[in-house]
C-alpha cells in the first residue's frame, strides 16, 4: 500500500477541521434551535450537513479511513456546480447574489478537497485493491 506522508495527514486533518468548524458555526445553531422552521429540502440539507460535520470530526483522528466522506463531498459539490449554476450561466441566465454566494461556498470544496486528498493512496486503496468477498 502506498505510504501517505505525515504532512499530507496534517493537510487532511486541517481540511476536516475546516469543514467541521465551518458547518458547526453556520448550521448547528439552527439545527439545535427548536424555534427553527424549515421547508422539507432545507431540513434535509441542514441535517445532512450537520451529520457530515460529525464525520469530519472523526476524520481528525482517522484521516485516511474517512476519505470516502471527502469523496462524497467532492462528488456532490462537483455535480451541483455542473448541474445548477453552470448550465444557467451558459444559457446566459443571470447569477443572482444568493447563487453567487452558493457558488463560492460550494466551489471551495471543489478546489480544496482535490488538493488535500492523497490521490495515489486513493487509487491503490479503492481502485486497485481487490473488493470484499460477496459470499
Amino acid at each position: 500500500m502506498s505510504e501517505v506522508s505525515l504532512f499530507r495527514l496534517y493537510v487532511l486533518r486541517a481540511l476536516y477541521l475546516f469543514i467541521a468548524v465551518g458547518l458547526a458555526v453556520y448550521h448547528w445553531p439552527s439545527v439545535i434551535d427548536p424555534a427553527t422552521h424549515w421547508t422539507l429540502s432545507q431540513g434535509y440539507a441542514a441535517c445532512m450537513l450537520c451529520a457530515f460535520s460529525l464525520l469530519c470530526v472523526l476524520g481528525l483522528r482517522y484521516p485516511l479511513q474517512m476519505l470516502p466522506v471527502l469523496m462524497w463531498e467532492l462528488i456532490w459539490k462537483a455535480l451541483w456546480c455542473g448541474m445548477v449554476p453552470l448550465p444557467q450561466w451558459w444559457a446566459g441566465g443571470e447569477i443572482d447574489a444568493e447563487m453567487a454566494a452558493s457558488i463560492v461556498a460550494v466551489g471551495m470544496g471543489v478546489v480544496l478537497v482535490p488538493l488535500a486528498v492523497p490521490w495515489q493512496y486513493v487509487f491503490v486503496r479503492y481502485v486497485m485493491a481487490p473488493g470484499e468477498r460477496w459470499r
